[in-house]
C-alpha cells in the first residue's frame, strides 16, 4: 500500500515548507509604508480594523469526531516545563499503549435496568466490566470493507482527481485503508479484540494505522449525556461536578436495538509512535489546549450551531417564535422489557418543561450543583440536539416541509454581529460550489421536493457536491444569510476560495473552514491523515503570504469527540453541555514554543475570542458568551473556581513577549512514498 511519511530534513526531502508565522520580507509602497510579499501596505482590508491584539485575521478549521485522549492521549509536551492531562500522564496507559499502573481509573461499567432515563446511574446498579462481564468490543461499524468502486467512500474516487482541497500527491490517501472485513463485525485488526476491558490503541503494526478506516461511534444527545454518568453524589474536590465518564461502551450497547458501534468509544491513537504526525508536530511547535470541550452533548449539527450562535437553535415559525415539531421529539425512557433501549431517540427536546422525558434528571442535577448553572431553555422551545438538515439548500432555496428540515432560523449568530460592525467574515465549505450546482439542478428537476442525490446521479461531474456538509454550516440555518442572495454571495464560499483569498491578500477578518465529508477525519467515512492533508493544504497557502502569517491566528479543532471516551474534567454549563474534551491547536507568531493551555474552554470560547479581539458585545443577554473567563486554582488549573466559566482564549497567546520575531518553526510537507 501507499502511506504518508514526513520529511525530517532537507537531506531526506527536496521540498520543505516553512510554516514560520514569523515576520516576512517587506516592500515599501509609493509613500514609503511597508508591506509584505510585495503587497502594498494597507491592501489588506482587515488591517484597518481596530483589534485588541496584534491578530488581524482568524482562521478556524473544524474537523470531525475526535476526542482529546483519543487523539492526544499519548502525547508528551515539548515546551519547557509544560504538562498535559491525558491517559499517559495519569498512568492509565504506558507509552506503548498497553495498560498502565492506573488502568483502573478508566474502568467502565454496565448498569441494570432502570424505570426511567437517568443522567447519573445509581451506584448499586453498576457492575464493572471485566471477566465474565465482557465489555462491548470494537466493531468495524460502517467502515469500508474493500476499495471496490461501489463501496463508500471509494465510489467517489473517480472524482478524486478533481478533489481540490488536498495536494495532488495526497489523493492516493482516498484509496487506502479499507478494513478487509465485513462492515459490522468484530474489528480483529485491533490487538486483543474480543477480550478488551478498557482503553485500547488503534495501532497494530501494519495491520492498523491512522491511514486505516475504523468503525464509527455513536454520538447522540441523550446517549452522550448518559455516558458521562454525572451525579452530585460522586462529586469530589478535584471533580466537583461528579461526572465519571464510565458508561461509554454500555450505553452504546443498550440505547438502540440497531447500533453497532460497540466498544469503539475506547480506542485511541499514539501520537508519540507515528500517528497523527502533523497534529503532533503542530502541538510540539505551537500551543495545544488540553481543556477544550465540545459545547453540546451529541453530534455535528448541534455543536456547529452552538459554535455559530453561542446557543442552540430551535424549531420555529421562521420569525423567531418557537413552535412544536411535527415529529422527532425525544423520549429516552426505556422500552418495556429492555435494559436501556430508548423509546424515541429523537432530535428535539423541550427542556423548559421537566415533564418531558429525559428533562428532569438533567435539570434536577444542575440545581444540585453548588454554582447553580441555569438550564438556559426558552419556554416552549424545542431545541435541535441531534443532526437535522438546515431549512435552506446551499443555493438559498427553502427546503420543503415534507423533508423535515429545521425551519429557517432567526437565532442571532456571530456572523450577524460581525456584519453590524462591518467586519468581513466568510464560511468556506469543502465542495460548496458543487453543492450549489446540485441544488440548482435539483430544484429545476423537482421544485416541490428537490433531491440532491438524484441531481448528482444525473450530473456526475458535480457529484462531489454531496460531500459538502450542510449540517456543518451553522449559517445555512439562518435567514439573515440564506434569505439574502447578496449575503450568501459575500459570506458562503468553497475551500478553493479560501486558498485564493489567502494568496491574494483578500482574506476576511474571520474565516471558518470546514472540509467535505471525505476529508473531515470522521471515523468510517474519513481518516485522520485525510484531515491532516486538508489542514496542510491550507497552511501551505498561508505560508506563501508572510504578511498574513505575521498577523493571523489559526485555530484547529473538531466539532465534537464523536462518542470517544475521555478522562478529562467536564463542567456542565447549561442543559445542553459541556461534553468531553476535544483538541484545540493554536497557531500564530504569539503561540509558539510547544505550550499547553489548561484554561477551561469550549466552542463558544472561539466566539468570545472574536468578540474580544474586535470589540463586540455578547450576542444576546442569555448566550454563553456572557460567561466570565475562568479563575483557576494553582493546584487544579482544569476546574474553574468561578463556574460556570468559559475562557476567551487570550491566555493561549503571549501578546507581550515580542514573539513575532522568533525564528520560523519548520513544518515538513505531507507526501506519499511507496511502501
Amino acid at each position: 500500500m501507499r502511506k504518508r511519511t514526513w520529511c525530517l530534513s532537507t537531506v531526506l526531502c527536496s521540498s520543505i515548507i516553512a510554516l514560520g508565522f514569523g515576520v516576512g520580507t517587506v516592500a515599501a509602497d509609493d509613500n514609503g509604508n511597508q508591506g509584505h510579499n510585495g503587497q502594498p501596505a494597507g491592501s489588506d482590508p482587515a488591517d484597518s480594523l481596530t483589534t485588541e491584539s496584534p491578530i488581524k485575521h482568524v482562521i478556524i478549521l473544524i474537523g470531525e469526531n475526535r476526542g482529546f485522549d483519543h487523539t492526544f492521549g499519548i502525547f508528551q509536551p515539548k515546551g519547557k516545563g509544560q504538562t498535559v492531562s491525558n491517559i499517559l500522564s495519569k498512568g492509565i496507559v504506558n507509552a506503548d499503549g498497553t495498560p498502565g499502573p492506573n488502568f483502573g481509573a478508566a474502568q467502565q461499567f454496565s448498569v441494570t435496568a432502570q424505570p426511567t432515563w437517568y443522567f447519573g446511574a445509581p451506584d448499586a446498579s453498576k457492575s464493572p466490566y471485566g471477566g465474565a462481564n465482557l465489555m462491548p468490543q470494537p466493531s468495524t461499524n460502517g467502515a469500508p470493507s474493500t476499495t471496490r468502486a461501489t463501496s463508500p467512500p471509494f465510489q467517489t474516487v473517480a472524482q478524486a482527481s478533481v478533489e481540490p482541497d488536498i495536494d495532488s500527491d495526497d489523493v492516493v490517501l482516498l484509496t487506502t485503508g479499507a478494513t478487509g472485513l465485513a462492515m459490522r463485525v468484530l474489528d480483529t485488526r485491533v490487538k486483543s479484540a474480543g477480550t478488551l476491558s478498557g482503553p485500547f490503541p488503534l495501532q497494530n503494526g501494519d495491520t492498523l494505522t491512522d491511514d486505516d478506516y475504523t468503525g464509527d461511534t455513536t454520538h447522540r444527545f441523550f446517549s452522550a449525556a448518559q455516558q458521562q454518568d454525572c451525579s452530585i453524589v460522586n462529586a469530589t474536590r478535584d471533580n466537583p461536578t461528579g461526572c465519571l465518564n464510565d458508561l461509554f461502551p454500555f450505553v452504546m450497547g443498550t440505547f438502540s436495538a440497531t447500533d453497532s458501534s460497540q466498544g469503539n468509544e475506547m480506542g485511541f491513537y499514539n501520537a508519540e509512535r507515528g500517528q497523527a504526525t502533523l497534529l503532533k508536530e503542530l502541538a510540539d511547535r505551537f500551543t495545544l489546549s488540553d481543556n477544550f470541550h465540545q459545547s453540546v452533548l451529541g453530534g455535528t449539527a448541534a455543536n456547529h450551531a452552538e459554535f455559530g450562535h453561542a446557543a442552540p437553535i430551535f424549531w420555529s415559525d421562521g420569525n423567531g417564535n418557537p413552535t412544536t415539531p411535527p415529529v422527532g421529539i425525544a423520549n429516552p425512557n426505556p422500552v418495556a422489557g429492555t435494559v436501556n433501549q430508548y423509546t424515541v431517540d429523537g432530535n428535539f427536546v423541550n427542556c423548559s418543561d421537566t415533564s418531558n422525558p429525559g428533562v428532569a434528571p438533567i435539570v434536577d442535577y444542575l440545581g444540585q450543583l453548588p454554582y447553580r448553572p441555569k438550564p438556559n431553555c426558552q419556554t416552549g422551545a424545542f431545541y435541535m440536539v441531534n443532526n437535522v438538515n438546515p431549512g435552506y439548500l446551499p443555493n438559498g432555496t427553502v427546503v420543503p416541509s415534507v423533508q423535515g428540515a429545521v425551519p429557517p432560523s432567526a437565532v442571532r449568530s456571530i456572523g450577524d454581529a460581525l456584519v453590524e460592525r462591518n467586519i468581513p467574515w466568510s464560511f468556506y465549505g469543502g465542495s460548496f460550489n458543487d453543492a450549489v450546482i446540485l441544488a440548482n439542478e435539483a430544484v429545476a428537476a423537482n421544485p416541490a421536493n428537490p433531491n440532491l442525490t438524484a441531481a448528482a446521479l444525473a450530473d456526475p461531474a458535480h457529484a462531489l457536491g454531496l460531500a459538502y456538509c450542510q449540517i456543518c454550516n451553522p449559517f445555512q440555518y439562518d435567514t439573515s444569510v440564506m434569505g439574502d442572495p447578496a449575503a450568501r454571495a459575500t459570506h458562503l464560499h468553497d475551500t478553493g476560495d479560501l486558498v485564493t483569498a489567502i494568496r491574494n491578500n483578500t482574506l476576511p477578518a474571520v474565516a471558518i473552514g470546514k472540509p467535505d465529508t471525505l476529508l473531515d477525519g470522521h471515523p468510517q467515512t474519513s481518516k485522520i491523515d485525510l484531515f491532516e492533508s486538508y489542514v496542510q493544504h491550507l497552511l501551505e497557502a498561508l505560508q506563501s503570504n508572510s504578511h498574513l502569517l505575521a498577523e493571523t491566528a489559526v485555530f484547529i479543532t473538531w466539532d465534537e469527540a464523536g462518542g470517544y471516551w475521555d478522562s478529562g474534567f467536564v463542567q456542565p454549563v447549561d442543559f445542553f453541555g459541556d461534553g468531553p474534551r476535544i483538541p484545540l491547536l493554536v497557531l500564530s507568531p504569539y503561540s509558539t514554543g510547544g505550550m499547553v493551555n489548561h484554561s477551561y474552554a469550549d466552542h463558544v470560547s472561539l466566539v468570545k475570542f472574536i468578540e474580544r479581539n474586535w470589540g463586540l458585545d455578547p450576542l444576546t443577554a442569555t448566550t454563553r458568551d456572557n460567561l466570565p473567563n475562568p479563575k483557576s486554582d494553582g493546584n487544579n488549573p482544569y476546574v474553574p473556581k468561578n463556574m460556570p466559566a468559559l475562557d476567551d482564549l487570550f491566555d493561549a497567546f503571549d501578546f507581550h513577549g515580542n514573539k513575532a520575531n522568533v525564528q520560523p518553526y519548520i513544518v515538513t510537507p505531507l507526501s506519499t512514498t511507496a511502501q
